[in-house]
């Protein structure tokens, strides 16, 4: 395929150079990067002409067109509230975190010796949650506070032991988008869902009458409620418990400084968002969800859980624990599909705790509150009706028959506030909210004075006020008593203290990190900068819609462009992660068979080869998985064993999962044939997009017979992995299932009425990020991103080459040519000397090197994916690396044993260079082998982990000192 020219921007985001791709051509034998591409790509689904996408002039003009969408948002004081507030965000939390290579471009932590700062932070997030909720274990990062609760609703579904047919009870003053997210989960489960006054339930027998007189598994109430009354919960977690429920509180982690934790009343789980601990509203996210949970449920939880271990000196070091729960190993037995999380969030909002201490966070709740208290006084004076009960940042007001004269009034002042229903209004304030704003919303409700407050606009003036409740819902009980908690007052110590963790990591600002399936390219800067633009990061997700029209064009704009390079005909970018956007398009599927009457279609075929996501987010959908077979020597789809499969479930095939190219790292050539059997069979054709960095501009999914794919806009479209997180998983259909996409109850525009209902909190899902990709395909134009494709291949195709003859490349297509990543086989190595994937992979961080993918998608294996951004150099000492670790493990063979070797003591650390050394090999082996630089080496902080001890002697919070002591 002939190129048109190139953007300038092209230069800067792709490595080779053209002399570097002519060398590189070279050792591949291929003429050209189109010839490469013509032997790679099956003819049958090969692209004929070019991708309609326009290129735009240079960076300077993306900026400028950026700024023109970004003007077009108008930001009103929010006050809105419903889980969303206004937040201040530290600068040096903004800048040395949110803004910093060191931190948004690292990978999540399964390498753990190279990830010591972010597991720290993540630690420190942990300890923040579990203090504050007053339950014993938290999870390091849910994805917002709706899928969180519907996370609870299943844990609590498989922990409970009510009988089959019980039902799930939410609370009437739940957020009405959490309400809508569980039961957009919960309706392919078979749960049913009630929705009840629960504030005056004290009995078992009181909850079997508010679910219907039914059994009920599990009970959800918000903590503050949405109308920010706060209820006493606690008799109605003893009916729970005595009817053999567990509850869930979707708890305010800030109200909690002032509040009586949800563990100390009673509840099994608790739930929601860390989003007003410093990080933006960004029109819905990404926020970091939270879940934590009692004494007895941790092995239940959901996601990720960082844990205290010991390293092999038997050093404090952290580690991602219980990673047997994770999906991709239990596949369809998997309780949940979260595969990711929302690190960077999660480390913002910890550093924030770090930052505040304890003593802060509650003098900003005790500011808010008397905030809230003054605007209460303000409405009385004014003779508005304020609910009566006990609040903490959110006023209901009774204004009958005027809800939407005082709406438009407040919005005249200049503010936001939430319409409940024509009689209601509800008005949130925050930490940002200062007398000024506080007096033109109460001028919103009629005229009164005001007190000279026009105008004062900074809140800190406002003094803490103590809450006048009732005693059994005010906390007594400390929390962030840590350490870190109380280190770092100044902003001199919290900069170092930053800098000090992200200097223990390796990110994609220190060197390569080639991980297959994981497309770790560059994040350019210029993408990144609109983030952190208030016309951006200032808007509340449920803001009118004529302040929105810059982002809502640009989520358009964006659309437009993904269905072009797809060939898709609609795609709703609400999936805030890959694994939500698998599930909205099987839900996407299920819906179309449940509209056309085939509602027995619930088989979702999936070659062994899949990732566990696939298996677990088909189950969660409500399908039943059966696995097709792959061939053991091709790795591509046993096409036999699916015409069999196919043909014994004929009547009940609803769909079939694949990844294309497969998960093998190979351009399969019965692609069409496979999408043309399940189709003749009334199936459709789910082909995940986690490999689309070897399609764009080369071959389109809705042309080639696909029916759905989720895109991974972290990785192929450039939105940095923060670490674990955070990710956005557009799912993209043809039109014959456009009516079943995501939609929301909050706005109407961000989904097809007939839609399956939402799958994030948000309309749509982590909008404050989608101007990083929307900026990458502006910048690269379809040619651009077509050339980016094309290297991608070659830098996969040149690794496999230089490394073929000292290590097998298990799977290939014709010509031993892969796709865009390659698989390293080391199974007969280690059987023959005994060297495992473990020892290369830490060894390489000696080298310098982030390791590939080990063991998946087959065991033994290790799977590299340069990426089209890396350069010929640094791909070239990668090779390097590898090619000496091969010698080493010769050398170790031959002399005494890998056992001593310099590859089973990998990694090494600056403090193994002191005192006695009893080593069969020497200092300079160990810590500067190949070529590493002594003046650019990076040393990891920690020696290889002991994961097992970790598991036995489970610590998931900041470690007290008799703890380290035991270690």
């Amino acid at each position: 395929m002939s190129a048109p020219s190139l953007p300038d921007f092209a230069a800067r985001h792709i490595g080779p150079r053209e002399s570097d791709v002519a060398e590189m051509l070279s050792v591949v034998g291929r003429p050209s990067l189109d010839a490469l591409c013509d032997a790679a790509v099956p003819g049958a689904i090969r692209m004929t002409g070019a991708l309609d996408v326009e290129a735009a002039t240079s960076e300077l003009a993306v900026l400028e067109e950026l700024r023109e969408l970004a003007g077009r948002n108008q930001v009103l004081t929010s006050m809105i509230g419903l889980g969303y507030y206004g937040t201040i965000t530290p600068p040096v939390i903004q800048r040395n975190v949110l803004e910093s290579p060191a931190w948004y471009t690292a990978y999540t932590p399964y390498q753990p010796e190279i990830s010591q700062g972010r597991l720290e932070a993540l630690l420190n997030f942990q300890t923040m949650v579990s203090d504050l909720t007053a339950l014993s274990v938290s999870g390091a990062s849910l994805l917002d506070e709706a899928t969180a609760a519907a996370e609870a609703m299943t844990l609590m579904r498989r922990t409970s032991k009510a009988p089959d047919g019980a039902v799930v009870v939410l609370d009437e003053a739940l957020f009405p988008q959490t309400r809508a997210v569980i039961e957009t989960r919960a309706r392919p489960l078979g749960i049913a869902v009630a929705v009840a006054d629960l504030t005056q339930v004290s009995t078992a027998q009181e909850l079997r009458a508010a679910a219907g007189d039914r059994d009920v598994f599990g009970v959800v109430v918000q903590y503050p409620a949405a109308d920010g009354l706060i209820h006493d919960w606690s008799a109605l977690a003893r009916a729970a418990h005595d009817a053999g429920a567990l509850v869930t509180a979707a708890a305010d982690l800030l109200a909690l400084t002032l509040l009586t934790p949800p563990g100390e009343w009673g509840a099994d789980v608790a739930v929601g968002t860390t989003q007003r601990f410093g990080v933006p509203m960004a029109f819905g996210g990404p926020h970091a969800g939270y879940m934590a949970v009692r004494t007895g449920l941790e092995r239940s939880l959901p996601g990720r859980l960082v844990g205290v271990s010991v390293d092999s000196a038997g050093a404090q070091a952290y580690r991602l624990a219980l990673q047997t729960r994770e999906q991709h190993i239990r596949r369809d037995r998997a309780t949940s599909n979260i595969c990711t999380a929302q690190v960077l969030l999660a480390v913002m909002a910890s550093m924030y705790a770090v930052y505040h201490g304890p003593d802060g966070l509650r003098r900003i709740a005790g500011r808010v509150h008397a905030t809230a208290r003054d605007l209460a006084e303000q409405l009385a004076a004014r003779g508005a009706e304020v609910a009566q009960g006990h609040w903490f940042d959110t006023l209901r007001v009774s204004v009958p028959g005027r809800a939407d004269d005082v709406v438009a009034a407040a919005v005249e002042a200049g503010v936001n506030i939430w319409r409940h229903d024509a009689d209601t209004v509800l008005v949130s304030v925050d930490e940002t909210t200062d007398p000024g704003e506080v007096a033109a919303v109460a001028s919103a409700f009629g005229p009164g004075s005001t007190d000279g407050q026009e105008g004062v606009v900074d809140s800190s003036t406002t003094a803490p006020a103590e809450p006048s409740w009732p005693e059994a819902l005010v906390r007594t009980s400390e929390y962030l008593t840590h350490p870190v908690f109380h280190a770092h007052r100044s902003e001199t110590a919290m900069l170092r203290y930053l800098r000090r963790l992200s200097d223990r990591d390796f990110a994609l600002d220190r060197g390569m990190i080639p991980l297959g399936s994981c497309t770790m390219k560059l994040n350019a800067t210029t993408e990144m900068a609109a983030i952190t633009w208030p016309e951006f990061a200032g808007l509340h997700p449920f803001a009118p819609d004529d302040q929105t029209e810059g982002i809502r064009d640009l989520v358009a704009q964006l659309s437009d462009w993904l269905c072009e390079i797809t060939g898709y005909d609609a795609v709703s970018l609400q999936p805030n992660a890959g694994s939500q956007g698998e599930l909205a398009g099987l839900l996407a599927i299920r819906g179309y068979h449940d509209a056309r009457g085939d509602h027995e279609r619930t088989i979702c075929l999936i070659p062994s080869s899949a990732h566990g996501t696939n298996a677990a987010s088909a189950v969660m959908a409500g399908m039943k998985v059966v696995v097709v077979k792959t061939d053991s020597i091709t790795g591509n789809v046993d096409m036999d064993d699916l015409k069999h499969k196919i043909v014994e479930h004929e009547e009940r095939l609803a769909a079939i999962m694949v990844t294309y190219p497969s998960t093998h790292g190979v351009y399969e050539d019965t692609i069409s044939d496979l999408c043309a059997m399940v189709h003749d069979a009334g199936g459709q054709v789910y082909v995940d997009g986690a490999n689309l960095n070897a399609l764009v501009g080369l071959a389109q999914p809705g042309r080639f017979g696909a029916d759905v794919s989720h895109l991974n806009l972290h990785k192929t479209f450039c939105i940095p992995h923060g670490g674990g997180g955070p990710g956005v998983g557009p799912v993209s259909v043809r039109e014959h299932l456009a009516p079943h996409l995501p939609n929301h109850p909050l706005a109407p525009a961000a989904g097809p009425e007939s839609g399956v209902g939402p799958v994030s909190a948000a309309p749509y899902g982590s909008a404050g990020i989608l101007p990083i990709s929307w900026a990458y395909v502006r910048l690269m134009g379809g040619a651009g991103l077509a050339r980016a494709t094309q290297v991608a291949v070659l830098n996969a195709n040149y690794v496999a080459a230089r490394l073929r003859d000292h290590y097998p490349v298990l799977y290939s297509g014709h010509d031993g040519i892969v796709a865009h990543e390659c698989i390293l086989d080391l199974r007969q190595l280690t059987k023959d000397t005994g060297v495992s994937v473990d020892d290369v992979a830490k060894r390489l961080i000696d080298y310098g090197f982030h390791a590939p993918t080990m063991s998946f998608p087959v065991a033994g294996t290790l799977m590299v994916e340069p990426t089209e951004s890396e350069d010929k150099g640094e791909i070239d000492r990668f090779c390097d690396a590898m090619i000496a670790i091969r010698r080493e493990i010769d050398e170790a063979v031959a002399g005494d044993g890998v056992e001593s070797s310099v590859l089973r003591h990998a990694p090494h650390t600056s403090a193994t260079l002191v005192g006695e050394w009893d080593r069969s090999y020497d200092r300079a082996s160990a810590v500067f082998p190949g070529d590493v630089e002594p003046a650019d080496k990076y040393w990891p902080p920690v020696g290889r982990i002991d994961g097992a001890y970790g598991d036995r002697n489970l610590v998931c919070s900041c470690p007290s000192p008799e703890e380290l002591a035991a270690l």
